[in-house]
């Protein structure tokens, strides 16, 4: 099965709108106030409903999850911070799909996910950095190899064009079949927020390939 497409960090009307037109898998937004590619729209265009509306939040408050849910009417909520499988499970139980981030470097403990494993949908494993998220640099997948779980992942962190070869020796790997999804943001960007609907449509039809 061909991995699909999140595009993250949109914040434009008119540039939602185009990228639209793409009809990615996922389309993500921001509520992480000090983030450059905050999303601070009263509301969000109308998509197309092939496309799920994903609200990436950082250490935020349930309620306060909630209330953006309801407001941007979000289907998945992806949890970037330090968030308990308390919140996770709170989440699920109000039928929301969750994705919980973790960031990574070499040294990751692949034993902490087993108390998230019964509580998010999916995982999403970026790249360990000074910010949450965003930081526009990749890992090495290889060590996606010590991942033993069955829960499906997003692979995130730094992807652009510039990892054809990277990506095409990653989905030759065994864990590879639990990739559910590539996350995309900075390297796609002209500037913070906005997207090359160009660059995207090459980058996806590459994704077809595997």
């Amino acid at each position: 099965m061909k991995p699909k497409l999140k595009i993250c960090g949109m914040k434009n009307l008119e540039n939602i709108q185009e990228i639209s037109t793409l009809e990615s898998e996922f389309i993500g937004f921001i509520f992480w106030e000090p983030s450059k590619r905050y999303c601070d729209l009263e509301s969000l265009p109308l998509l197309p409903k092939s496309i799920k509306k994903v609200g990436v939040f950082v250490n935020a408050y349930f309620y306060d999850i909630m209330e953006k849910v309801k407001q941007y009417n979000l289907d998945i909520v992806q949890l970037h911070g330090n968030e308990s499988p308390t919140l996770c499970r709170d989440l699920k139980k109000e039928n929301i799909t969750v994705i919980k981030a973790f960031a990574l470097n070499n040294g990751f403990n692949f034993s902490i996910l087993k108390y998230f494993e019964a509580t998010c949908d999916y995982f999403l494993f970026d790249t360990k950095g000074r910010l949450p998220g965003g930081n526009g640099t990749t890992f090495d997948w290889k060590i996606l190899e010590n991942y033993n779980l069955d829960t499906p992942f997003f692979l995130s962190g730094g992807i652009g064009l510039n990892q054809t070869k990277q990506l095409k020796e990653f989905f030759s790997l065994e864990v590879s079949k639990k990739c559910y999804a590539i996350d995309v943001n900075s390297q796609f960007e002209t500037e913070y927020g906005i997207k090359n609907k160009s660059e995207l449509k090459q980058f996806q039809q590459l994704l077809n390939t595997f």
